[in-house]
């Protein structure tokens, strides 16, 4: 046993100092990436925010709207094949390029994937997520995908140290999802007693990436707009969000009435609501590491969407980046106790 005693930081515990700025308007920030990947050396543009890969965010319905906008949705893979061909024969051909084909590490998965794929030989990216990122299992199946598909940008995770980046990377992933714990609707911390603050886990894995040519995908934890720009601004080339895609008329999810109000069910993927729907019900040698929560619902995701990136620029005019690449290189973190005054809320 060991204790590293140098503070570890969530996104609650920072806000991004100002700096003078030239901009005289948000419109006049862009929000677009380029990105190179490292094994394929495929280019990709686009607004790098992107749909968790739950049942309850990551759908068709919401990867139209969000590719429409230049953002990207990982799909979550209990979808059948004959739903991936009718989705695919009904949309843009620029939709592939801003969608994943998601794929846990279990046989099954990988020859569902591999039908998929053949199947539609145009889709660009497969996502490979599992809950804990660090076992040889999972570096093995990165490995054996990377050797089926050479041609496919391959995103995989989670992990949150810059080692496991590493080690992913060199296995074959061009994109290495980050995040053990901070999702909205997940009870890994609470069950298992692991984690790591996401923002220092950021900060971390994008120094390991980016030495190596990677990219990073912060995955969890943003629950407001401003999270969303300390994420990119701690190091982070894509974040991934699902609270904050949850709830809409594009979001999966039963739609509930009560008491003259609407809900919508958010769950994780690794709680019993999900391993019910999916599995048959929760194997007797785990735990339920997710909840299930109602959701106020939110209409369609488009009003969401412009809320987030209306956001984003703000906080670009605020330090001077103009574009989102110079949001990291115009960044410093003061240390807070407190983010916002909360006497109206709720």
């Amino acid at each position: 046993m060991r204790i590293e005693n140098d503070i570890k930081l969530g996104f609650k515990d920072v806000m991004i100092r100002p700096k003078r700025s030239t901009l005289k308007s948000r419109s006049e920030v862009s929000l677009k990436r380029n990105f190179t990947f490292l094994h394929t050396q495929k280019e990709w543009e686009g607004i790098p925010i992107m749909a968790a890969n739950m049942d309850t965010v990551g759908t068709f319905e919401m990867a139209e709207v969000l590719a429409e906008q230049k953002l990207f949705t990982a799909i979550h893979k209990h979808y059948s094949l004959l739903e991936w061909k009718t989705f695919l024969n009904s949309v843009k051909p620029t939709i592939f390029n801003h969608i994943a084909v998601s794929t846990g590490t279990s046989e099954e998965d990988s020859n569902k994937l591999q039908e998929i794929l053949k199947e539609h030989p145009k889709l660009q990216f497969i996502c490979i997520d599992v809950a804990n990122g660090y076992s040889e299992h999972f570096v093995a199946f990165v490995k054996k995908t990377r050797e089926k598909n050479k041609d496919k940008v391959i995103i995989a995770g989670n992990v949150v140290t810059g080692e496991m980046v590493e080690e992913l990377l060199l296995a074959g992933a061009d994109i290495v999802k980050v995040g053990i714990g901070p999702g909205s609707v997940c009870t890994t911390r609470v069950k298992t007693g692991v984690g790591y603050p996401q923002l220092s886990s950021i900060i971390e894995c994008a120094d390991a990436a980016h030495g190596l040519g990677g990219q990073i995908i912060s995955d969890g934890g943003c629950t407001v707009p401003g999270d969303v720009a300390k994420a990119f601004g701690g190091g982070a080339d894509f974040v991934m969000l699902g609270g904050m895609f949850a709830g809409h008329e594009e979001s999966g999810g039963e739609l509930i009435e009560e008491n003259g109000k609407a809900f919508k069910l958010f769950y994780g993927m690794s709680s019993e609501t999900a391993m019910q729907k999916h599995v048959g019900g929760v194997a007797n040698y785990r735990a339920s590491e997710g909840k299930t929560v109602k959701i106020s619902y939110k209409g369609n995701v488009i009003a969401t969407i412009k809320d987030l990136l209306g956001g984003l620029r703000s906080a670009c005019t605020y330090v001077g980046a103009k574009r989102l690449k110079e949001l990291t290189k115009r960044t410093t973190f003061i240390r807070v106790q407190e983010q916002h005054n909360q006497v109206f809320s709720d």
